[in-house]
């Protein structure tokens, strides 16, 4: 499902970005976009129709084609409202933008609520009387609640249709689609970065008896970056039409580089505050998982470089040179996937864990080098590196602290962020580094 988001979108939210700022008129830009996406998407919905038995015995749900048609409709409609959401953010309408994204998902888990919850309670066996059979299984109505999320987030962006016309531009067509196709790579290299692990463990393990716990263990510390995760996704979303925007002023690179240095100061607060109170984030996770604690500093580290290499993403997105972004991306997803292969049946998960860091440092190391060649952005290494040791210090010192009472050791890693966020303001305010240019 995720692939599919990805390549019907076909990476044109960021040639829009791109291609909007710099038009006379953005609104042929989004005409234009919105008019490929609509016909992919339908294509995609009547073809996937025309051959839905075989295409779900296939896939092993011979029984429930319904399943892959709903699923196929909710990709159709992510896809369609994805440069509507990009129209919202080029404009900087982030409160319509937040309201209808929270609104989403209050409407898929009230949809989950009532459908797996309520209605059974208060029908009982009777809903095979109110509903198609497909409705009266859990998967079924999970997939249901989907499709009215999504259908209700498609109806709540319509008013930003309220200027499109279907009068499409073939020239500029082309122009979006030389530009966005490297980004429908990067897109795609993207989501094997972030799903080859959990597909590959259960398959590379050497005790199939035991993989599955494994995978289970893996998954459930994962999720304990999702702090890191949800900053860089929102990063994303505002960054990304401001680069662009910025690009007209001739102080923009300065900008850029100003931008990259409270980023990684941010994001390396994220990681102390996660590791640093682990003992209280463990409590996210139930007791038979907590062994594999041992991953979380590794995947926010590894999320981390992954939010730099968005920030370094400027000087291929900037000089059209999106190919390149594509050949990082690929040579990112063929390292996770080489040293999955490798590191899973020896070392288990923690393989798994040190494949994505050495991914997302590889793609940060590849593209810092390449970039300064093409576009150097005047990025104050001395104060990033400076900021990173004194991150990485606290956090060894927090882990070798011989404490073994609990509130004593979240009072004394709470004075080591203190002491990393005094060094971050401290640093911004007295210019104790130089600018360094890249």
């Amino acid at each position: 499902m995720a692939f599919l988001v990805v390549f019907l979108t076909f990476g044109l939210e960021t040639a829009y970005f791109r291609y909007a700022n710099n038009s006379k008129n953005p609104q042929k830009v989004f005409n234009t976009g919105v008019q490929f996406i609509i016909f992919i998407s339908i294509a995609f919905v009547v073809l996937t129709a025309m051959f839905l038995d075989s295409i779900a015995a296939k896939m092993g749900y011979a029984d429930h084609p319904e399943y892959i048609m709903m699923l196929v409709l909710i990709v159709a409609l992510d896809a369609v409202a994805a440069l509507p959401f990009a129209w919202l953010r080029f404009h900087r309408k982030a409160k319509i933008f937040s309201s209808i994204r929270v609104a989403s998902v209050v409407i898929n888990i009230t949809s989950n609520i009532l459908l797996l919850v309520v209605f059974p309670k208060f029908l009982g066996h009777e809903t095979v009387h109110y509903f198609p059979w497909y409705l009266t299984s859990n998967v079924g109505l999970v997939f249901v609640s989907n499709l009215i999320a999504s259908l209700a987030t498609f109806l709540m962006i319509i008013p930003v249709f309220k200027e499109f016309k279907f009068s499409i531009d073939l020239e500029l067509l082309k122009k979006l689609l030389v530009y966005s196709l490297p980004i429908l790579v990067i897109g795609l290299a993207g989501m094997i970065n972030e799903v080859a692990d959990k597909i590959l463990m259960k398959h590379l393990l050497p005790d199939p008896a035991t993989a599955e716990s494994q995978l289970g263990i893996y998954g459930a510390n994962y999720k304990l970056a999702i702090l890191m995760m949800i900053f860089i996704q929102m990063f994303r979303y505002a960054f990304e039409p401001f680069f662009f925007a910025e690009e007209k002023n001739k102080d923009s690179k300065l900008t850029y580089a100003q931008i990259m240095n409270w980023f990684v100061a941010f994001t390396w607060l994220i990681f102390l505050g996660v590791t640093l109170y682990i003992d209280l984030f463990k409590y996210f996770v139930g007791p038979k998982f907590r062994d594999g604690l041992v991953i979380v500093p590794i995947i926010l580290a590894a999320k981390l470089f992954l939010g730099v290499f968005y920030n370094l993403s400027v000087w291929y997105k900037l000089t059209n040179k999106t190919l390149y972004g594509a050949i990082i991306a690929i040579l990112g997803a063929t390292i996770t996937i080489a040293l999955n292969v490798i590191l899973i049946p020896r070392y288990g998960y923690i393989g798994a864990a040190w494949a994505n860091f050495a991914c997302y440092l590889s793609m940060v190391i590849v593209s810092f080098i390449w970039g300064r060649k093409i576009f150097p952005v005047p990025y104050n290494l001395k104060k990033i590196i400076a900021y990173s040791l004194v991150a990485l210090a606290a956090y060894f010192v927090s882990v070798y602290l011989p404490i073994g009472n609990e509130v004593l050791k979240i009072s004394a890693n709470t004075v080591l962020i203190l002491v990393f966020v005094s060094f971050v303001l401290l640093t911004e305010k007295r210019k104790w580094f130089s600018q360094t240019s890249s």
